[in-house]
């Protein structure tokens, strides 16, 4: 079975987003301090470009299985990428309320966080972490 490639690794989150462009290193450091505050745990680099925080192991139907971040998030170049796990209770009501957004397959994107509610998005990864922990304990 192939391994995925999105992996941990020791490289430096600080390092990483003194990279991002300029425009976005507020933003990225302001959900460095949420995502930990939420999560309790440090913040770790997977992949080149992924700030994710705590991790699960995961075993699909297939029997394929792997490890991942409870959550996290990336500075693309057009948004920037929240990592949640959708199908928590409160997901839609929140999306509802949290202001102007887009979402894929567990992905939340956002141009800039001062185009969202920060006390909903602070309720939304909550949230998910907390659904991340129950599916996966």
């Amino acid at each position: 079975m192939a391994e995925l490639k999105t992996q941990k690794n020791d490289a430096s989150v600080d390092a990483f987003l003194h990279t991002v462009d300029e425009k976005r290193q507020e933003d990225c450091f302001a959900l460095l301090e949420l995502m930990g505050e939420v999560t309790g745990a440090p913040a770790t680099m997977w992949g080149s470009a992924i700030v994710g925080f705590g991790n699960y192991h995961y075993t699909y139907a297939s029997g394929r299985e792997g490890d991942w971040f409870a959550v996290g998030f990336s500075p693309r170049k057009q948004n920037l990428t929240l990592y949640i796990m959708a199908g928590f209770d409160r997901y839609e009501e929140l999306l509802a309320k949290l202001g102007k957004h887009s979402i894929g397959k567990s992905c939340l994107y956002v141009k800039r966080l001062a185009d969202v509610d920060m006390d909903v998005l602070g309720q939304l990864v909550e949230a998910s972490v907390a659904h991340v922990k129950a599916t996966n304990s």
